[in-house]
């Protein structure tokens, strides 16, 4: 069952100590125990705009960040509030609220920076706060934005301009929001009544001109529009007109406050409740806390080293990380419910690979479900691995079940007879006749025992062979046989051993085979499920170049119409690689799979069976799935 938060308070995340970064452990371990999935907000702005009291009505409290009365700011590094989704169950709402951008206490503005590259890289929506109005100053105070092409890598290989890379960032940039507070304005243009969301597409239309300060007051305009698809703006009224009283507003009463606000703030809280999406990463990956916290360990780590944060380098780690524990989760299941379903000794092999069969398909939907980026299969051939050294234990614990009930009800059954053998019952004339009885006697209970399992016959021949001395001692010291008797006696022992040898000949060429079709099973069930995941994968994919298409398309629609035909023209190149990425996603189908899945069934069949068994069968598996 997966796990939330249980968090009374915020803690520090990342601390900002001398400009050096670094993770708190108590920190980290909140969102380790944490394996549901989250929507992460985070809120950032210049410091003493309100940035902690937003924050704090999201997690339903008056008080948790702290929010200072003084022109100090208070929150330093980034703060984390875990608590339980109120609109999304089995999810978790992570609130991480930042340091002011811009504080002259401080000694380095790159760490700015970099806190801005964090917010926007963990969070799936991004809060930016400030004051007034969004007007030259406004967007010329949120410079940060221009400077993420160089803070954020998508790949571990972009081009060398960048290009490329920041094409990227739509597919997993966080929704954007701008919370204006104190806004004293009518939302009016040319006289006509606006909304909040047009109010701030107007103000993040480009100007016109091509002196350097037009240009640089247009960059941070064409980096919010490029980089974050989805965009929301509140404009907020001031929470109560007295300045003493709103230095402590986190102890003043909700009906005090201006009833605007109140709706306001409402407004707010109930979009990002409603609205704010599960934190996802390439390709759809669903973000967890203890996935979150992979993340936060890697990005920090990096950004100590001098290098920079990585989401292609980030998510391997990850995946390496959530890849091994996919593993252990599907062996233990393969494990676990093996001894459940399992009764010892089974009746027949087949008994037991029937329920085999069972648990691995189980066992290899779990890992599916738990894994991802597993390119080469390494982690799902390891899997098999495991499952095959599980099975052959189930196997060998089968056959000593088998081996010990079918001993011990032999020796109950043939008690009376080694007993007569010893006290020399069998050694008068016509004993072979009563040994022949007895011995029959004890071949027709041992035949009507229930479930001896696989190793029955094996141990009645054993017993019928340790007996067959002394059956020829009996026979050649009854005086009551003639020669010819006696002939037909020994005739008759060979043949009845050599009939048991032939059934247990029959009986392991049976138990062969059907080791053989369980190898098949397990071949085929583990290319049928990478075959499903690869499907869901590749769809996931053709959905994230498809929104940036749809993206980056509007983006040059609107450049075309606000009149800057010559950067519109410049997004052709970016648009045209999108379609034929678009195009090749849709059309690289059963050759791609095929090959991937050639390439697997011939290794996987390595793990599970002799290569040679299965050359042919891997052959007609595969061409099967595609026709």
């Amino acid at each position: 069952m997966a796990s939330g938060p249980t968090m009374t308070a915020p803690i520090c995340l990342v601390e900002n100590n001398n400009m050096q970064l670094s993770v708190n452990q108590t920190a980290v371990q909140i969102l380790e125990d944490i394996s549901q999935p989250v929507v992460v907000v985070a809120i950032v702005g210049l410091y003493r705009t309100g940035k902690s009291y937003l924050m704090n009505r999201l997690a339903g409290q008056n008080r948790g960040f702290p929010l200072g009365s003084t022109v100090q700011s208070k929150t330093k590094g980034i703060w984390m509030w875990c608590v339980p989704h109120p609109c999304k169950p089995k999810h978790t709402l992570v609130l991480l609220d930042t340091e002011g951008l811009g504080d002259v206490e401080k000694g380095d503005p790159k760490n700015d920076s970099w806190i801005f590259a964090l917010a926007v890289l963990l969070s799936s929506t991004l809060v930016y706060n400030s004051l007034g109005t969004i007007n030259h100053q406004a967007l010329e105070q949120l410079h940060y934005v221009t400077e993420l092409t160089k803070l954020i890598r998508a790949k571990s290989s972009p081009e060398e301009d960048g290009t490329e890379d920041s094409t990227e960032f739509v597919s997993f940039f966080p929704d954007f929001i701008w919370a204006v507070r104190d806004f004293s304005l009518e939302l009016k243009l040319n006289d006509h009544p606006i909304t909040e969301d047009e109010y701030l597409e107007n103000a993040l239309k480009l100007i016109a001109g091509n002196n350097s300060r037009i240009q640089a007051s247009n960059r941070p305009r064409e980096c919010i529009r490029h980089f974050f698809p989805k965009r929301k703006c509140f404009v907020f009224d001031r929470p109560i007109n007295d300045t003493k009283l709103l230095a402590n507003i986190e102890n003043i009463p909700e009906c005090q406050l201006d009833p605007k606000f109140q709706t306001q703030a409402n407004n707010f809280c109930s979009y990002i409740f409603t609205q704010g999406r599960t934190k996802t990463l390439r390709e759809g990956v669903t973000v967890t806390g203890n996935r979150l916290r992979t993340l936060v360990v890697t990005y920090v780590d990096t950004i100590n080293t001098g290098a920079v944060p990585c989401l292609e380098n980030a998510v391997a780690t990850l995946a390496q990380l959530e890849n091994s524990e996919a593993v252990q989760k599907a062996a233990n299941h393969y494990s676990k419910q093996m001894a459940q379903r399992l009764t010892l000794p089974t009746d027949t092999l087949q008994e037991l690979l029937d329920v085999h069969a069972d648990c691995e398909r189980e066992a290899i939907a779990v890992f599916m479900e738990h894994s991802f980026k597993d390119e080469k299969q390494e982690f799902q051939k390891t899997l098999g691995e495991l499952i095959k050294d599980k099975k052959e234990h189930f196997l060998q614990q089968n056959e000593e079940a088998s081996v010990k009930y079918c001993q011990s009800r032999l020796n109950e059954i043939s008690q009376v007879l080694m007993e007569s053998i010893s006290a020399g019952t069998f050694s008068v004339p016509g004993g072979y006749k009563l040994y022949r009885e007895a011995k029959e006697s004890i071949e027709w209970k041992y035949s009507q025992l229930p479930r001896k399992g696989v190793k029955a016959n094996e141990v009645l021949q054993r017993f019928l062979q340790s007996q067959v001395s002394i059956e020829e001692s009996i026979w050649q010291a009854d005086k009551a046989l003639t020669d010819g008797e006696k002939a037909i006696a020994v005739e008759r022992v060979r043949k009845e051993a050599a009939e048991r040898e032939q059934e247990l000949l029959k009986q392991k060429l049976l138990e062969q085979q059907q080791q053989i079709e369980a190898q098949e099973r397990t071949l085929k069930e583990n290319i049928v499920q990478l075959k499903e995941k690869m499907e869901r994968e590749r769809e996931n994919i053709l959905k994230e170049q498809s929104m940036m298409l749809e993206h980056k398309l509007k983006v040059q629609r609107d450049l075309l119409n606000e009149g800057f035909q010559k950067k519109s023209e410049e997004m052709n190149e970016e648009i045209n690689q999108l379609k034929y990425r678009v195009e090749a996603t849709q059309n690289n189908d059963t050759p791609w799979f095929a090959q991937v899945l050639e390439r697997f069934g011939n290794e996987i069949v390595s793990i599970v069976t002799a290569p040679v068994k299965f050359v042919d069968y891997i052959a007609r598996t595969v061409n099967s799935l595609f026709k």
